[in-house]
């Protein structure tokens, strides 16, 4: 398969499943446990120079195979392969740009020290908590407000930007909701707009990968019966004149995954 993904169950790392089934490429996931230190792996920082996931392998890119880090770098890159969510030039484009920045540089890295100081570090520190539950409270306002005005974060077409939102803002309303709940409470465009990305079966489907368990290093079979299903029901739903193309590529995708799921089944008998 020419894509890799090394990724694991994380806003990042998700944000770029999510772009693939949006895409319907076939690709291979490779789990990296971060819990177990495997992002430090010598084999996974040939690949990953900061020793974060998630990371990409184009083993057909223009040019010869082709490595890519950092969640912002592979959405772009694929956008620009397959000519797909990013438009490609004028206002649109950098519309779409600015938001998947303030995303990546702002939204992700302080929802991410808030986590830890609310909920995952050993030891209270008040300052810290207070500092990025603030900071996270007027990213969200923000968004709120950018919104409210506008379908979607890069303007009237969904995009890059809303997908590395979303898995953020996700994780915000289901794992911090009970320290941004009155900050969540006053934010009704976001939550339309979770409601409307969330929705998405593709978003759907990239949500789930990767589902991982103690015995399975690689993808589970229950999670690619689970993608399956997602991708059968979209095909289903683009019966109809008029989306012919779209149609043969979700049944394409199905395909691709039934192909996996074959693997891995003989894998889990030999």
């Amino acid at each position: 398969m020419s894509l890799v993904l090394y990724t694991w169950t994380t806003p990042n790392g998700r944000k770029i499943s999510i772009m693939l089934e949006e895409l319907g490429l076939p690709y291979d996931v490779r789990p990296i446990d971060i819990g177990r230190d495997q992002q430090f792996a010598p084999e996974f920082l040939r690949i990953s120079p900061n020793n974060k996931i998630p990371a990409l392998i184009d083993e057909e890119a223009e040019g010869g195979s082709l490595v890519v880090f950092e969640s912002g770098a592979i959405l772009t890159y694929l956008a620009e392969k397959t000519g797909r969510f990013l438009a490609p030039s004028g206002a649109a484009r950098y519309a779409a740009m600015e938001w998947l920045h303030w995303s990546i540089g702002g939204l992700g890295p302080m929802v991410g020290q808030l986590n830890f100081f609310s909920l995952r570090s050993p030891e209270k520190a008040p300052l810290a908590t207070d500092r990025f539950t603030r900071e996270a409270d007027r990213l969200l306002g923000v968004m709120d407000r950018r919104l409210s005005e506008s379908a979607y974060l890069g303007g009237g077409d969904y995009s890059i930007a809303d997908m590395a939102a979303y898995t953020w803002t996700f994780f915000v309303s289901t794992r911090l909701d009970h320290v941004l709940a009155d900050s969540l409470a006053s934010k009704p465009a976001i939550y339309r707009w979770l409601k409307v990305v969330g929705d998405r079966p593709a978003v759907r489907r990239g949500m789930l990968v990767p589902e991982v368990d103690d015995e399975a290093p690689i993808e589970t079979i229950a999670s690619l019966k689970q993608r399956i299903k997602l991708a059968e029901e979209e095909c289903d739903a683009l019966r109809g004149p008029g989306q012919e193309e779209l149609y043969l590529q979700a049944c394409s995708l199905v395909e691709a995954l039934e192909l996996q799921l074959e693997e891995r089944l003989r894998q889990a008998v030999t």
